[in-house]
């Protein structure tokens, strides 16, 4: 056990948030803390994985992710897009033509960003990347990314009941993984039906498996489309330890999808890109 003055000591680089690329959840007190557990939650295709992505690339941290639901293919697109600006469906046509190598250099200079294409990780697996990654660089990640929880292989579940427990189980381990390696870890999360279109406030209720008792932050996302293939995120803090919240999920912070290179840009700032 630790005095108050030991534990000063002891904190290390717990609590300390990683360098964010969104500004508007910022000013909702909405951090990403080293140590601490995330979870972010929305409609299919409504943008989780492009919110990860967006503050692993912009955020230039060391970065450890599990990417179970999007292909290599899709990922290294998407990232290729968001460091160089470049139009996404160019670059894929690219990749697959054999046509790439002038992003080899700009890529190659993103070495302490890592992924694990995996579609049901164990925990086991989970645990070995991260001791892979500190034996290689002698760190452990700044940010792990879990996309999806779901997809995360923890046994099977007979029931509701069990489903719930399952993904409270994974998240309490989630929560140690994060203590334990000073890392923010982020996992993605679906909604329940209700919000399965993705186009209303999602509240802290309306998370699948009722697993918000662990995680230090949640936010929701849904999206508004202006029918001409423009498109808004607005992402909502429904539980936040450290600062400000509302579990209704009407306040959010609004980004600007740019559906072309992938970037998330605060709309108060939109035309800084």
């Amino acid at each position: 056990m630790y005095s108050l003055g030991q534990s000063v000591r002891m904190r290390g680089a717990a609590g300390e948030p990683i360098p964010s690329p969104f500004k508007g959840l910022a000013k909702l007190d909405a951090e990403f803390r080293r140590g601490e557990l995330s979870v972010v939650a929305a409609a299919g295709g409504t943008g989780k994985s492009v919110v990860a992505l967006n503050l692993a690339i912009q955020s230039n941290v060391p970065t450890l992710y599990f990417s179970a639901d999007s292909t290599a293919a899709t990922q290294l697109s998407r990232a290729t897009a968001i460091i160089t600006g470049d139009d996404v469906k160019g670059i894929k046509r690219k990749l697959h033509a054999g046509e790439f190598e002038e992003y080899s250099g700009v890529l190659a200079q993103r070495w302490w960003q890592r992924f694990s294409y995996s579609a049901r990780p164990t925990p086991a697996e989970i645990e070995l990347h991260l001791e892979t990654y500190r034996e290689i660089f002698n760190i452990y990640p700044h940010l792990v990314v879990i996309d999806n929880i779901t997809n995360v292989e923890a046994g099977g579940a007979n029931n509701a009941d069990e489903f719930t427990f399952s993904l409270e189980g994974l998240c309490d381990y989630l929560n140690e993984l994060a203590r334990e390696t000073h890392a923010h870890v982020m996992a993605m999360h679906h909604v329940v039906g209700e919000y399965a279109d993705g186009l209303k406030p999602v509240p802290q209720s309306g998370l699948r498996g009722k697993i918000s008792r662990v995680p230090s932050l949640i936010l929701t996302i849904h999206k508004e489309i202006d029918g001409m293939d423009g498109r808004t995120l607005n992402i909502s803090p429904v539980k936040n330890r450290d600062g400000f919240e509302d579990s209704s999920g009407e306040t959010f912070a609004s980004y600007d999808f740019n559906t072309r290179n992938v970037r998330l840009a605060d709309v108060e700032i939109a035309d800084a890109f």
